[in-house]
């Protein structure tokens, strides 16, 4: 069979399009809810636990227009578009949402817009919403496995702004044409430099998804009405695979059974609300002081060894000890180690802004030091973390960071993410009644037989 040499503007529009509920696995269908399930849970927590998100939801609510949308955890109505924004910017608030095997988020782009146009529209049937995420979760990991990334661009909202835009065409039921029309618009929203999240100080770090989620609904909403996009988007000479990533990309592999495999089914889930990438050294962490029954007195030295990537969480090493905004806080891997040794785990109660200033933490966190080690490069797979401490009774233990919650080698499952969805619940800015609570699991579980999908969303918006 001659190989489709369409640029994959037209190939991922095709896949989007063409994909269909009842062939999709077991495994692709259940990675869709309980990303859906998942990442409004996370919204819900960061409407009551990240004060730097408040702006925009007052950007938001200011700017009025047609009360299409919900806006999760806040509670009230907007516009499509500043709806995405605003839940899209709550859903990666806490970097509690999900990612795949090799990093990245794709849903709290894809989820907070499919929900925006979703409702807009209206009708959509869980089985549709269903396969519109499991498409873009598709797309986006297809790319991220075969670019050749160079830690450059934040590579989360460069590339999720397309398989959210794949997902709101589906769910708008756009012809192949529209779609690819769509996903032309939104390379005007994918953006993102790595200082934003390697750098300090900065609340954008916690809310980029907002703009992605914003970029794909307004790219489809444009498409819709019959702006056209870019024929070559991707694969042209100035488009965006010789643009972002210097023309590096595997066409072959991005392409390898398109339709027929789709790669969202590997879907991870969080158990802490914190980058991904400190998780393994965290389990190590916390695998040595519980085993051992070290008091945090008994720690006289913590060495953590670190990959490139590893280091980016760790410098300046000072600062990093003892992080002053809460979403640096999140990627300050020294603060997370010295959280994950004192907690013996980490909730989302332990990002406050009193939490910050834990004497327990920080003198914990003083003990810390870095052994840097080549072999611990990020370059595909995540790299497992490994810790050394060092008792003041002389005693030695060195270990990777193995089965961490949520990862591949210990997933979480239906009740583990129903459980998280319930703590997110607890702590969102307007308390979610218990009913809602038991409601919004029940039709997540059972969403393809669900007439409206939105119902989900909008059950949670009663309160107490």
């Amino acid at each position: 069979m001659p190989v489709d040499q369409r640029d994959l503007v037209h190939l991922f529009a095709s896949h989007a399009v063409d994909l269909r509920f009842d062939r999709l696995s077991t495994d692709v269908r259940m990675a869709a809810k309980k990303s859906i399930l998942d990442t409004i849970g996370v919204m819900i927590a960061a409407s009551g636990t990240e004060p730097a998100v408040a702006p925009v939801i007052d950007i938001v609510r200011e700017t009025g227009g047609k009360p299409e949308c919900t806006i999760v955890g806040f509670g009230g109505r907007a516009p499509a578009l500043m709806a995405a924004l605003a839940n899209g910017a709550l859903a990666h608030c806490l970097d509690y949402d999900d990612q795949t095997p090799w990093g990245q988020h794709s849903a709290s782009s894809i989820v907070p817009a499919a929900f925006a146009v979703a409702e807009r529209q209206g009708g959509v049937s869980g089985t549709e919403l269903i396969a519109a995420v499991a498409a873009g979760q598709d797309i986006f990991a297809r790319l991220r496995r075969n670019v050749g990334w160079k830690k450059d661009w934040n590579l989360s909202t460069v590339l999720a702004v397309f398989a959210a835009t794949a997902a709101c065409c589906r769910v708008m039921k756009l012809s192949a044409e529209q779609t690819a029309h769509a996903l032309g618009i939104a390379t005007m929203q994918s953006s993102g430099i790595m200082e934003m999240v390697a750098g300090r100080g900065s609340d954008l770090r916690g809310m980029y998804a907002g703009f992605s989620a914003k970029g794909a609904v307004l790219a489809a909403m444009m498409a819709e009405r019959g702006v056209t996009g870019i024929n070559r988007a991707f694969e042209g000479e100035y488009g965006f695979m010789n643009t972002y990533f210097g023309g590096r990309y595997d066409r072959e592999k991005i392409l390898l059974n398109l339709g027929t495999t789709l790669m969202g089914e590997g879907t991870l889930y969080k158990r802490w609300p914190c980058v991904g990438t400190a998780h393994s050294h965290m389990k190590a962490a916390i695998d040595i002081v519980t085993q051992n029954d070290l008091k945090n007195e008994d720690i006289a030295a913590i060495r953590l060894h670190v990959g490139d990537y590893h280091d980016l969480m760790c410098q300046p090493l000072e600062e990093r000890r003892a992080p002053v905004t809460l979403a640096d806080a999140k990627f300050s891997l020294p603060y997370l180690v010295s959280v994950a040794i004192v907690r013996r785990g980490m909730s989302v109660s332990d990002f406050s802004e009193p939490a910050l200033r834990d004497k327990a933490v920080l003198d914990v966190g003083r003990k810390i030091s870095l052994v840097r080690d080549p072999a611990l490069d990020w370059k595909m797979d995540l790299p497992s973390g490994r810790v050394e401490i060092v008792a003041k009774d002389g005693r030695e233990w060195v270990i990777d960071g193995h089965l961490v919650p949520g990862n591949a080698d210990n997933p979480m499952s239906w009740d583990d993410v129903c459980n998280k969805f319930r703590e997110c619940c607890y702590v969102g800015a307007i308390p979610v009644l218990a009913s809602a609570i038991m409601r919004a699991q029940a039709l997540a579980n059972d969403l393809e037989k669900v007439a409206d999908a939105t119902e989900l969303v909008r059950c949670l918006a009663v309160s107490e």
